[in-house]
Parts: structure tokens; sequence; C-alpha cells
């Protein structure tokens, strides 16, 4: 066949392990992209010839479909967006490829139209859906499983103009559907006029500018990691003798991989991965002559703070460090390099962390997990790439940090270099372990026999009233189900109905049904969850969830309040159950009973020993309710036996209730929706004006900070010009120049850098504070203070650029900063209080 100088070029892109590496082999009809269980990390290109068309294949890393694009690291949302640069000068068509053998829900759609937003919307009009692994619809075609598979498979249909094909990527002897997707493709482009999706350059720029910024800080903290490994490997050898033992503790979020950890350092699998750790628990072993002690710990959830976390998890952190006396050398802070890492995430570690003592920090070095997910890049690129939160984590344990690659347990290096870095810090601090606090421990061990005591209580106190109210069998039950957002209403519904018939996608409405359940006519009525955020629940909101109870006009027997056990109920949970439960009358809480979701959080522990556990919100509810609870675990769907129980107990109630039903006056329960509606909105007007009057409060403190600090620039830039020769340059005089005013020389332009750092800091934050105040149409700001420095409200902040008195120009970013002298910007109060402040602004 005679060549065509027609080129296509396509950029494959789509979920991980969605099979784009084995459909660019299929459709170039040879193995050129390696895959099977080696992950594409990179971008590859491949030009070649099919059916007399010049083919340009991009195939590149597949997203983490289990990850919101907020979740994501920056440095995979950057280089996504660079695919398209891939093939100049444009691609003509994208093919999203999406497997057939997993279910593609509302999350997965919320996922890849995150990522196609970053493409722009003008994408989807090159785009066609690549369906693989078409063995799996066993003789049912692709229409029929689109059809099947529901509204979000269908949105994606419909966005590419209903251009499909599907792939049966293990009949590659097949050319025929290489061929038809070839025909559409030509199709496709002839629509589009042969047109092709066009980069927007400016936007490539930036990446790439932003990319080579990145890589020269990597660079420079790459440098600083030799340097101090040179340093450790001088401490070790001058140690004739080895560390007879050593005792770790590993720290992390859920899911980050500790056990896995734990397993590719000891060379053994002794825990399950993938199962959750509910308590601290030890592990011993030996690696060359050296005795090691572990301590994994049970993991919190990675964008919460130690405030929210169950009590439970957070004594099992404390206690830790009394598994492995006197105390443990090394905490291993585990953070998986596969994901993002923001404010949010820094304040979780920090605040958990912090439970054990200020001392930890010294004691921690970070283990980075899955590795395998970097390709070409250097951990050094993931942690310049996200950014100062991550920065600040680092630089917070000393630059002490590691990456393992726990799917390769076969290369011991990774192991040998991690126990290398351990041993250099434990002889940095002289060997000394982390000192435990006994007085905690004791503490702990009070608290640990004080709710077994009032576990034991309350569960006497339930089972003797149960006992005493033993009720009739009943043939019919009304429940109503109430409770915040993502506890698990929805589910539980399902659960004990036996079947799936509310939708967890489309659950803003209330949903009602009906099913025999254990001999009882069962009605379930399902309401929308409230958010927990105030703010975003409104009048109409709070109405769908109230009527609910209108969907049984007799009544409920029974108002079940779902709570997620793994979850810490605070005084702001406290709050919103009285705002919802205040909208009825007071009999209320002789209907209601508390459901505990997530039962498989327990593992070992009883509910009796959570409640106790978790003082303060939880105890209220559960007291409120008069002993009512019951837990589910929605794991155990084929369980019946706790579904029975449940309904056992409601009928106890009923009993108790003297058959009464539960049926307030909706009339006055939406007049106290309206009521509610005034109070937030009294309440939002209050917190905006404190807001308003923090940012001014702000703005003013950061204006002085800023004065502060540039005077210090000054005052450091006019020092080095005095020191710089104004004739000639003397040879001998530079000779004999002392090596210690060469080190107070580099160490002032340390502190130069720094203080340039700052305020570009401080800049970010006025602006942000500018841009605040702007919204609540009082910007600029007035002077609060009649001595306050002149040039504090002359600083430019309406304009996109600024310089300052030296001369330095900075270009704003809406990111936000953090304004701690001591730690954001590694300005400490020994360098700052070697300069005398005579132009500071008048007090």
């Amino acid at each position: 066949m005679e060549s065509s100088t027609e080129e296509i070029r396509l950029v494959l892109i789509g979920g991980r392990l969605s099979g784009m590496s084995s459909c660019a082999n299929t459709i170039l009809r040879r193995e050129t992209f390696v895959c099977g269980r080696i992950r594409t990390t990179q971008c590859e290109v491949r030009h070649e010839e099919v059916e007399g068309r010049n083919l340009v294949v991009v195939d590149a890393p597949g997203w983490n479909s289990s990850l919101s694009l907020t979740q994501i690291p920056e440095g995979d949302k950057q280089r996504f967006r660079l695919n398209v640069s891939k093939c100049p000068p444009g691609p003509n068509v994208f093919l999203l490829v999406i497997p057939v053998d997993t279910a593609f829900n509302a999350e997965q759609k919320t996922i890849l139209a995150e990522h196609m937003k970053l493409l722009a919307e003008r994408a989807w009009k090159y785009t066609m859906v690549l369906f693989t692994y078409g063995d799996f619809l066993a003789g049912k075609t692709v229409e029929q499983h689109i059809e099947c598979e529901g509204d979000a498979l269908k949105w994606v249909i419909d966005k590419c103009k209903n251009r499909y094909h599907v792939f049966n990527n293990k009949d590659k002897s097949s050319t025929t559907q290489v061929s038809l997707l070839l025909e559409k493709i030509d199709e496709m482009v002839k629509e589009n006029k042969g047109g092709h999706y066009e980069v927007d350059e400016q936007i490539l720029k930036i990446i790439e500018k932003r990319q080579a910024e990145v890589a020269e800080n990597a660079e420079e903290r790459k440098r600083r990691v030799e340097e101090d490994k040179q340093y450790m490997m001088d401490l070790m050898s001058e140690k004739t003798t080895p560390l007879e033992n050593l005792r770790m503790v590993l720290l992390g979020s859920r899911s980050v991989g500790k056990t896995s950890v734990v397993n590719t350092i000891m060379g053994f699998k002794k825990g399950e991965e993938g199962k959750r750790t509910a308590h601290s628990t030890e592990h011993q072993g030996l690696v060359g002559t050296t005795e090691i002690c572990f301590v994994d710990t049970p993991g919190w959830w990675k964008e919460y703070s130690a405030f929210d976390t169950p009590e439970a998890i957070k004594d099992e952190i404390k206690r830790s460090v009394f598994l492995c006396r006197p105390g443990p050398h090394i905490f291993l802070l585990v953070i998986d390099a596969d994901a993002s890492f923001n404010a949010k995430h820094l304040n979780s570690v920090t605040t958990h962390l912090e439970l054990l003592g200020d001392e930890v920090w010294k004691h921690t070095i970070i283990v980075f997990t899955r590795g395998d997910w970097l390709g070409s890049h250097t951990i050094e690129e993931y942690i310049e790439g996200e950014g100062e939160d991550l920065q600040m984590l680092v630089d917070k344990c000393g630059n002490r940090y590691h990456v393992l690659n726990n799917r390769d347990r076969s290369d011991p290096a990774q192991v040998t270099e991690l126990l290398d870095k351990i041993t250099g810090t434990v002889i940095r601090n002289n060997s000394e372990h982390f000192a435990c606090d006994e007085q905690l421990f004791a503490t702990i061990e009070e608290k640990r026999r004080r709710v077994e005591e009032g576990a034991s209580q309350r569960q006497e106190l339930v089972m003797k009233r149960r006992k005493n109210l033993r009720g009739s069998h009943k043939q019919e039950l009304r429940l109503v189900m109430l409770g915040q957002k993502t506890f698990g209403k929805t589910t539980t519904g399902n659960n004990i109905l036996h079947k799936d018939v509310f939708s967890v996608r489309q659950n803003d409405r209330c949903q009602v049904d009906v099913a025999n359940v254990a001999g009882r006519l069962v009605t379930v009525i399902d309401t929308p969850g409230w958010s927990p955020k105030a703010s975003r629940n409104t009048e109409e909101t709070d109405g769908e969830i109230v009527r609910g109870l209108s969907l049984s006009p007799l009544g409920v027997h029974v108002v079940l309040l779902v709570v997620a056990l793994e979850v810490k109920l605070t005084e702001a949970h406290r709050a919103d159950l009285k705002d919802y439960m205040n909208l009825f009358d007071a009999s209320v809480w002789k209907h209601a009973m508390v459901l505990f979701t997530y039962g498989d959080k327990l593992v070992d522990k009883s509910v009796e020993q959570h409640i106790e556990r978790e003082d303060g919100t939880l105890r209220w509810l559960v007291d409120k309710c008069e002993n009512r609870y019951h837990v589910l675990n929605n794991v155990k769907k084929n369980d019946v036996a706790q579904v029975t129980e449940l309904l056992e107990k409601i009928e106890e109630m009923v009993a108790g209730n003297k058959e009464r039903l539960f049926c307030p006056k909706m009339r006055d329960v939406y007049l106290g929706i309206q009521d509610l509606a005034r109070r937030r909105q009294k309440t939002n007007v209050m917190r905006q004006q404190i807001e308003q009057d923090f940012n001014k409060r702000k703005y003013y403190w950061l204006s002085r900070y800023r004065h502060i600090f540039v005077n210090l620039q000054a005052e450091l830039i006019g020092s080095a010009v005095k020191l710089k020769p104004k004739s000639l340059i003397d040879v001998p005089k530079i000779k004999t120049k002392g090596i210690g005013q060469k080190k107070q020389e580099e160490k002032e332009d340390k502190i130069l850098t720094k203080v340039n750092l700052e305020i570009e800091r401080l800049d970010k934050e006025i602006l942000m504070c500018s841009i605040a105040l702007r919204s609540s149409k009082e910007f600029p700001p007035p002077d609060m203070s009649e001595e306050s420095p002149s040039p504090m409200f002359e600083f430019p902040v309406n304009r996109i650029n600024s310089t300052d008195s030296s001369g330095q120009q900075y270009g704003w970013t809406n990111s936000q900063a953090t304004l701690n002298l001591s730690q954001s910007s590694g300005f400490g109060t020994e360098s700052y209080d070697r300069y005398s402040y005579q132009s500071l602004p008048d007090e």
C-alpha cells in the first residue's frame, strides 16, 4: 500500500490500570509500549505507519481513579497538561480509555471530569471513548453495557457526542477492531475539519518555568542531603561497633502503607497489608546483627487534626512509645508520595505527632511510600513541587527523609540506605532515645481502667432495661433516619431492607421503601444528610430533611440518629443535632435511638468502651436517647442477626412508649425551620463581621512586620556594599582574610535570602487580606492606629507586582502563606536578635 502523508496524532488518557499501554500496542500492532505489571510513570511517544496512516501515539500515565483532583500531586497535574505538547502542534484525538470490567459510577465521573477541566472544555470536541477488556461483555453489546451502567457513563458518552469504540486486547490477532477504530477516527477528524486541539502556549510556558524552578530547588535540597549524609557517614565511621538494637515507632495517616514499611524493612510478611491497624502493635526482628523493635500504630484521617480524631486512636498513639521501653530511638513518619500534601495534611501530621511532645521531631525521619509511582522523577522534585507545606514538614524533621518502593522488596539497597539514615540520626542524637513520660503512661492506664468499668456498668444498665421492656413481636415497623452527610445513612437503609433500593449517588431527596425483614413489614425512610458546614444548610435542604417524617402520615416508631463510629463527635456536631432535633417537640427523644455505622472499626473493642472513651458530645447523645443504641457493620451485608437485633431493640422501645408513634405537627416544624434560617443568617452576619475585623488587624500587623523586614533587608544590603572593595583587588589581603570572616559573610547571605523569602511571604498574605477586605467593600482598610507607620497603607495592594525600597521585585500569587518567623521562614530568634531596629515604627 502506498504510504500516505496524512498524520494523525493520538493521546491516550484515562485511569490507571485501564489498559492504555495495551491499547496503544494493539493500535500500532506491535509491542512497543511496556505493559502488564509495569506501570506507566512518564509520557512516551511512538511513530508508526498503520493502514496508510502516519500515526503519532502518545501513551500517558493514568490518573489515580480513587483520588479527586485536589488529592493528587501538583507535579502529576502539571505533567497531565503537558501531555498535549508531546505531539506538536496538538492531538487530533484524545482516546479516553475506560475498562468495561469495573463499575463506572458518579465518583469516577467526577474524577474524569476534573481531569478534563485541566485541558479545558474544548478538549471534549476531540475526545472518543475507547472501552477496554471487551471480552468481559460476554456476548452483550457495548451499547447494552452503556445503558446498564447508568447516568455517569451516559454523561461521558454524551460529552463525546456518541463517539466510542471497544477493544478486546487479548485478541490482538484481530485487525478488524483496529481498522474500525481508525475509520471512526477518520470520520471524527473530518467532522472537525482536520483540526486539532490547540495547545495553550502561555500555560505550557508557565508550567515549564515552574518545573525548572522545582528541578533547581530539588537539586539544592539533594545537595544538602548529600552533605548531611557525608557528615553522618563520618560520625558512623568513628563508631567502631554497630548498634546492638534499634527501637522504632511508625506513625502516619490511614492507608499510606505503614505495615508495608515494616514488612519491607524486616523482610517478612507478618501483618496483613491493607487491613486496618486498630492497636499499637510490637514487631521484633533481626536485620544483620542489629535487633530491631518496631511498633506499628493506628492511622488517623489524613485531612483531620488530632482534635477530630477519636480518643481511642490518640491513646494508642501515646501508648506506642511504652511498647518499646525505655523509649524509641526513631519515629518513622510515613507519607504516600502518590498523593497531594497541603496545609490540612501538615496540620494533621503536626497535631498528631505533638501528642507525644515537641521532642518527637529530632527523632523523626519521613518515609515516603509508593516510590514506584515517581518514575523518573526524584523524591526531591515531589517535595519541592508540592509546595511550602510539605517543605515545612521536611525541614521540621531536619531534612531527614527516605523513599521506599514497597512493591520491589527484592531491592535490598533501599532498606540498607534507610537503616544507614536511621543509624546516623541515632548517633547524631548521641544514641539518646525518646524519653517516655511515665506519668502519661499512668494516665493512659487509669483512663483505660475507668473506660472498662464505665462500659461494664453501661452494658449492665442496657441489659437490665431490655429485660424489663422485652417487647412483643410487631407486624409492622416504621423507621426514619437522620444524620450528617457521609455517616452512612443510605447504605444502612439498604442493609436493613436487605436490598439496594436507595441510591447513594442521588441522595439529596427523601427516599422510602418497604420490605419484609425477619417476619416484619419494615418501612425505612432515608433523608438527605445535613452538611457539617452550617452555611451550606439552606431552608430548602432543611425542609427536605424533615419532609421524610411526612412520608409516614401515621407517624414513625423510631428516629434513628445515624453516627459514624470512626468520627469524633465535637461540639459542632452537638450544635447541629440540637438544631434539627429542636425542630420537633421534646417527645422526639423518647423515640430516638443512636445507630452507629462502620461497626468494623471497633475491631475487638465493645461499643460501650467507645462511648465511655469518647466523653462529651457522644455521651450526651447516648444519654439523651436513654441508652438506646445499636451498631451495624455494613461490610457484613449478609449478617441478618445484627439487623434482627436492631428491630428487637426498636420493639422494646415501642413497648416502653406504650405503642405510641412519633407524629410531629409539620406546620410547627416548618415554622421552626424558618426560625432556624433566621438564626443562621444572624450568625453568618456576625461571622462575616468578625472575619472583617480579623482581616483588618491582620493586614495592619502584616504591614508592620513587612516594614521591619524591608528595613532589615536594606541594612543587610548596605553592609554587603560596604564590604566590597572600591579599588583594585588586593590579592594578598584576600588570601589573608580569616576563615571566620568568610563564614560570617556566608551566614549573612543566608539571612538575607531568608529575609527576602519572608518579604515574599508577607506580600502574599497582605494581598490575600486585601482581596478579602475588598470583597467586604471596605478597601483599602482604614487606619486603625494614629501611630501606625505611614508606609503601611501606601503598600500597592491593587497592583500585580510591587517593588520595595531595595529595588527587589516580587510577583504575587494566589497561594496562602503562614507567618511564622521561627518555622516557616527558617529565620530564628538567634539571627533575629543580632540586629538593632532603630528604624522600627514607633509603638
